[in-house]
């Protein structure tokens, strides 16, 4: 009787430490947790890289803009706009926009979940993806700019016919002010 009391008290004392173990990894995640991810994810480095890889495209797309309306455009144009792109990436916030996210990952993550994530990213095959990434990034982009950009080009079309057709239609009805759809 006493054995099996004594085995009780330890399944009893066991069973409290496994649940304060599962309470502990159920709770939201600190601060320090989520920079730690932050750091084993190298998000400065790879948000700086993942910038400079947009880069090559966006000046791509500023040379095809400037193309398509160099007539109307300024000889400068394309190196202007692309010193803009570059001091833009050059003056980036990052340590701010890094500060900003903390509560956020905090909002959506357990203490479990970061450190499920550290132990992966701090693997051979988490580098590897974070290594990876940028270059992935930058191909992903280069392959759907012409898509994106001939969808923004359809959709800055069709903006322009339907306001000239509503400008037209009010035109035509003199002494009805036009209304405003607000949503």
């Amino acid at each position: 009787m006493k054995r099996l009391l004594m085995v009780m008290g330890l399944c009893l004392v066991l069973a409290m430490g496994s649940a304060a173990q599962q309470a502990a990894s159920d709770a939201p995640a600190s601060k320090e947790d989520v920079q730690r991810y932050l750091d084993v994810m190298h998000s400065r480095d790879m948000t700086t890289k993942m910038m400079e890889a947009m880069l090559k495209p966006m000046h791509e797309m500023t040379h095809q803009q400037f193309m398509q309306h160099k007539d109307k455009l300024p000889p400068d144009f394309e190196a202007r706009m692309n010193k803009r792109m570059d001091e833009f990436l050059t003056t980036f916030p990052f340590d701010e926009v890094m500060q900003a996210m903390v509560p956020v990952y905090q909002k959506h993550l357990t203490k479990g979940d970061v450190e499920a994530l550290v132990t992966f990213y701090s693997s051979p095959t988490g580098q590897k993806l974070l290594k990876e990434m940028p270059e992935i990034m930058a191909e992903s982009m280069q392959s759907m700019m012409p898509m994106l950009q001939k969808r923004i080009e359809a959709l800055q079309q069709s903006v322009q016919q339907d306001v000239a057709q509503m400008l037209k239609d009010a035109e035509a009805k003199p002494g009805k002010k036009s209304q405003v759809i607000s949503n």
